[in-house]
């Protein structure tokens, strides 16, 4: 990541340097989160004014309470296995010249760490070079194979990047490139030297067509600017976390730690997209708009598999049902090592974890089927998915399909506190009778003639 020498050029009609193209729902120009000055010229990201305008730490408050307890530990770790490794050089350089070289391989030998001494000897002190090298390769195969979002390529997507870059109060618009997906629904964020990019497959674009869900698609690109605003990109980040990521368990920790700040960054951005970006990773770019993200949420907090916790713990991203819950209750930060508790609704079907005598026999699911038939909704069957060019009017836009009440299942005493969420990053939960998920619920698209 290097930092560029000025601001970027300017072009005839574009806004100061620092300044960022406005649109539906982007501050007036000139302004900063809070209400702060944004001059022209605003000066760069350095290594001591971090990558946006709240400082080296960024916004503390945003972060899953247990992001900086992990990284701190993995820089104690990384310190001290820098330390082992001088220690180590200077040991066996003083064995050598005092003792001879066949005493310094006996007892290697003999305590049986040769395969640390090499790991230690070539890997550790290689591994800063090593990252600066793959990332240099990374962003230039982006840049010499992918498309370029800009002001006239993916004009929306890029639109979506600026705000969210605003909003966070980035000091510079990260790069961003469409990358071929070849079926993949992802997207990441990275950097070289003081340089930020987002990666956005080309695939998610379709879950943003004109009968899908462009918030999601925002929530999405916020998520990864969020990586960005968080320093979770940041170099020296990944070289003092390097020990950490062979830790069992602490290493992944860390990382869905990062995952959920990451969320709560997105949230700030399009709270509306929560729901559809949940359904978008079960249920896929085109089932996406079929999925009732409720009754994900609430599997969180059903299924108490022990088996369930241990996927989690070494997953590098919260398992879906936890993330979904913790999209729903914005009144705590999603669960990192337990699951969650609370459910809203009831389910007519037993959790996995429970024993195959309590599964419904084929004559019970086809009552079941049609009980939730007599009061399906109309235009709630037919769960085949939503294609761009098909006409869906009579169908209930996808919104309120994700969000709707589960059928045969009644809601439980669980009750989402109200108030804030603790970081008081996104302000007040949704009142009564709205989407816990937030935000504005997606309209119906237009009749086709």
């Amino acid at each position: 990541m290097a930092q560029p020498p000025s601001g970027p050029p300017q072009f005839p009609g574009s806004p100061p340097s620092g300044g960022l193209p406005s649109g539906p729902g982007s501050p007036a120009p000139g302004a900063q989160p809070g209400g702060g000055p944004n001059p022209a010229g605003m000066q760069g990201p350095t290594l001591v004014n971090g990558a946006t305008t709240h400082g080296i730490m960024g916004r503390k408050g945003i972060r899953h309470p247990w992001e900086l307890p992990l990284l701190w530990t993995g820089v104690v770790l990384t310190i001290l296995a820098y330390i082992a490794w001088a220690v180590l050089m200077i040991s066996t350089l003083v064995l050598r010249i005092v003792e001879g070289q066949e005493t310094v391989d006996s007892l290697y030998q003999y305590v049986g760490i040769i395969p640390l001494f090499i790991q230690l000897v070539l890997i550790l002190p290689a591994f800063p070079l090593l990252a600066f090298w793959a990332r240099a390769m990374m962003y230039a195969q982006l840049r010499a194979t992918s498309v370029r979002m800009s002001p006239t390529q993916f004009p929306e997507g890029y639109r979506m990047v600026a705000e969210a870059a605003q909003q966070y109060g980035l000091r510079r618009v990260p790069d961003a490139y469409v990358q071929m997906g070849s079926g993949s629904v992802n997207a990441f964020a990275a950097g070289h030297g003081f340089r930020r990019f987002v990666v956005v497959y080309s695939d998610l674009f379709e879950a943003g067509g004109e009968n899908r869900d462009r918030e999601a698609l925002r929530f999405v690109i916020g998520h990864e600017v969020g990586h960005i605003a968080a320093g979770h990109v940041s170099y020296f980040r990944l070289v003092f976390t390097n020990v950490l990521s062979y830790v069992p368990i602490l290493g992944s920790a860390l990382s869905r730690a990062q995952e959920y700040t990451a969320d709560n960054f997105g949230y700030t951005v399009a709270p509306g997209g929560a729901a559809g970006t949940m359904g978008l990773l079960s249920g896929g770019k085109y089932l996406n708009a079929e999925v009732n993200v409720n009754e994900l949420a609430d599997r969180a907090a059903t299924d108490p598999s022990f088996f369930v916790h241990v996927v989690n713990w070494f997953s590098s991203h919260p398992v879906t049902t936890w993330r979904a819950h913790a999209l729903r209750d914005r009144s705590k930060p999603g669960a990192l090592w337990i699951r969650p508790q609370g459910a809203l609704f009831t389910s007519p079907l037993p959790p996995g974890s429970a024993w195959s005598s309590q599964y419904p026999t084929p004559s019970d699911a086809l009552a079941m089927l049609g009980a939730a038939d007599r009061i399906r909704p109309a235009g709630f069957a037919n769960q085949f998915g939503r294609f761009a060019g098909a006409d869906y009017s009579a169908r209930p836009a996808t919104r309120e399909v994700q969000l709707a009440a589960p059928l045969l299942a009644e809601r439980t005493s669980y009750v989402i506190p109200t108030g804030p969420y603790r970081d008081d990053a996104r302000g007040p939960l949704t009142g009564a009778g709205i989407s816990p998920f937030g935000g504005p619920q997606q309209p119906p698209p237009p009749p086709q003639s």
